[in-house]
């Protein structure tokens, strides 16, 4: 994966306050950390740093040219998104070096078709690997191409690139290849989920019913103690 050359500025206030004025300035909260060294905290570009993670997924290595001339390569180690805006809310940048190993999750990807009738019950869509700093995958694929239905896909069946070694246990179970529910099944589990539906909704009704209770000795209702006032 090719490093994105970003530019940053040091962040000075801290505290909910300063990072909503970061991120009402156009940028995001950051701290870059590791080999030993004093956190530092800065401020990368909203815009800029959304582009490359969308190209390049969250394992994307970035080059920072810091405004007081620090210069160092680092790879996202955590992102805190705002579920609602999909916006970024602070990122945890690791510090790496040319030719230093790390250990990262990478997304899974399956590729092919397996056999007609069938359907992909997927375990985990990421799996922990070492790979050189500059030089992680952004991705691994697995190939479901032509696997009938009871065929599982483990760990061990992932490809995986020169120089990339598995550290997640080689019988993870990634995918599961299953039978398709034929017509009648699914026509046999509709009156099922409907009695299902009709007893949840009859529980509520009576839990409704049953929610008024009255006021222990001498409490005031809420009506009462209107009147009096």
């Amino acid at each position: 994966m090719s490093e994105v050359k970003i530019s940053a500025e040091p962040r000075t206030e801290f505290g909910k306050g300063g990072a909503r004025r970061t991120r009402r300035a156009g940028k995001v909260p950051a701290v870059l950390y590791g080999h030993g060294e004093k956190p530092k905290h800065i401020a990368l570009p909203a815009r800029e740093f959304a582009a490359a993670i969308r190209k390049g997924g969250a394992n994307q290595l970035f080059a920072i040219e810091v405004s007081d001339g620090t210069q160092v390569l680092a790879l996202p180690k955590a992102i805190q998104r705002d579920p609602i805006k999909d916006t970024f809310e602070h990122i945890d940048l690791l510090l790496v070096r040319r030719g230093e190993k790390v250990t990262v999750e990478v997304p899974v990807q399956l590729t092919g078709d397996a056999a007609r009738d069938t359907l992909i019950v997927h375990d985990h869509d990421t799996l922990t690997v070492t790979a050189e700093a500059t030089k992680v995958p952004d991705h691994l694929e697995a190939s479901i191409e032509g696997l009938e239905a009871g065929t599982q896909i483990t760990a061990a069946d992932v490809e995986l690139p020169a120089g990339v070694e598995l550290v997640a246990d080689p019988e993870t179970s990634v995918a599961a290849v299953t039978a398709a529910p034929t017509a009648e099944q699914l026509e046999a589990s509709l009156p099922e989920a409907e009695t299902a539906a009709e007893e949840a909704e009859a529980v509520e009704g009576e839990g409704a019913e049953g929610a008024e209770t009255p006021a222990a000795e001498g409490e005031e209702t809420p009506a009462e103690a209107r009147t009096e006032a």
